[in-house]
């Protein structure tokens, strides 16, 4: 069963005052200290096998306080102090679950900066935020309109490396529910001629964000390098610079992306696409740039949680099935695509194909196959020693 109401998050930029933002930079630098001091007693207790988790890390918090080195902890508001920790928490069941790699350090200029309140560490009323210790709402601007009756259940407050301020509201949004079901299915092969090529002959073409602002972001980078290494300002200006031509193309990227995936979440039922390992295929040097600035993984992330939130379903194929060498007219198999090859004919039927066209239906067709059969198109993975990765395996312990 679906759930009725799904929880989004709405996020706004919004212009702190002086005294506002010298607040919130000092309960970000308080969040990434409890955050790596925790982290830190936690590896020790792991290295003298003893069990530490949230509730030994909050009595930790609270120890903490009292010292007089790290008395300015009560200075800013204890809730982020605390989410902290519950976040520290969820990386390690995420590690021992085996989803996620061991918890790292945050880093003061390379890290996320971010800070959650729960309900008791802010105030929303007639559309004005007001967080803990501070004695005026802030100033957001409100970009879209929040759901009707929204009451936001967790508010993040967040700085990105060009400086600029956001804050995001967690709520329920009714607005968000199951289409009707409309049968349509559409094959999609991603690519870098075009961003996307559909089974329907359709092709999107592919932006390229970063190639538009390559020479400006060169100008910038050799300008921050020849700036004297260390904390100065003007090398600190030199690197919001960069930061803020790298945050432009983000955003243009995030927005056509987003548009592009609702576009076809809303249009088709099944949504097949091929189940590629971007993080090995970014090791190829001359195509690293190029496959990043496709966002293909970002891509894929979009499309499943959206096809989620409106009752549609996305097929993975392996991404060893030959779509791009097999006919999709009469199933014959070509004995070699070189990726410069784009337009060929078939052996078999002498049907001429478009490379990602061609791909994008054999993607359709193989994905709608493996739906049909309720199962995956996926073969059966194997470990090292030949025996079914799905035999169960020891749990590592937790701390």
């Amino acid at each position: 069963m679906r759930a009725t109401h799904v929880k989004r998050a709405f996020k706004y930029r919004f212009y702190p005052t002086d005294a506002q933002a010298a607040e919130l930079s000092r309960t970000l630098g308080c969040v990434r200290k409890v955050y790596n001091m925790a982290l830190a007693a936690r590896t020790e207790a792991w290295a003298r096998q003893e069990r530490v988790n949230y509730n030994a890390t909050s009595a930790m918090l609270t120890a903490w306080k009292k010292t007089e080195e790290l008395a300015y902890l009560n200075v800013v508001s204890s809730v982020p102090l605390q989410q902290a920790l519950r976040h520290l928490q969820a990386a390690f069941a995420s590690f021992f679950g085996k989803r996620a790699k061991y918890p790292r350090f945050k880093s003061k200029k390379k890290s996320r900066k971010s800070a959650e309140y729960t309900t008791s560490g802010f105030r929303f009323r007639d559309g004005e935020l007001m967080l803990a210790k501070m004695a005026e709402p802030l100033a957001i601007v409100w970009s879209r309109p929040l759901p009707e009756g929204a009451k936001p259940s967790t508010v993040t407050v967040s700085q990105d490396a060009a400086g600029r301020w956001f804050v995001s509201l967690l709520c329920e949004d009714p607005t968000v529910k199951p289409l009707p079901a409309n049968g349509k299915a559409v094959g999609i092969d991603v690519g870098l001629e075009h961003l996307l090529a559909l089974s329907t002959g359709e092709k999107v073409a592919n932006p390229r964000h970063e190639r538009r602002d390559r020479e400006r972001l060169a100008k910038a980078q050799r300008e921050l390098a020849r700036k004297a290494s260390g904390d100065g300002a003007n090398r600190a200006k030199a690197r919001r610079k960069v930061a803020k031509i790298y945050a432009r193309i983000a955003d243009r990227r995030r927005d056509a992306l987003h548009k592009l995936t609702t576009r076809l979440v809303r249009e088709n039922q099944t949504l097949v696409i091929e189940d590629l390992t971007v993080r090995n295929m970014v090791t190829n040097r001359k195509l690293a740039r190029a496959i990043s600035d496709a966002s293909w993984a970002e891509f894929r992330s979009m499309l499943e949680y959206k096809a989620q939130w409106y009752g549609r379903d996305v097929v993975a194929v392996d991404r060893f099935f030959p779509s791009s060498k097999l006919c999709s007219h009469c199933g014959t198999l070509a004995k070699a695509m070189p990726l410069n090859v784009r337009t060929w004919t078939c052996e078999g039927c002498g049907t001429t194909h478009d490379r990602d066209v061609n791909a994008a239906r054999n993607l359709k067709a193989a994905g709608l196959a493996a739906s049909a059969c309720g199962a995956g198109v996926r073969p059966q993975r194997r470990t090292p020693d030949g025996q079914s990765a799905t035999k169960q395996e020891t749990p590592r312990r937790e701390p």
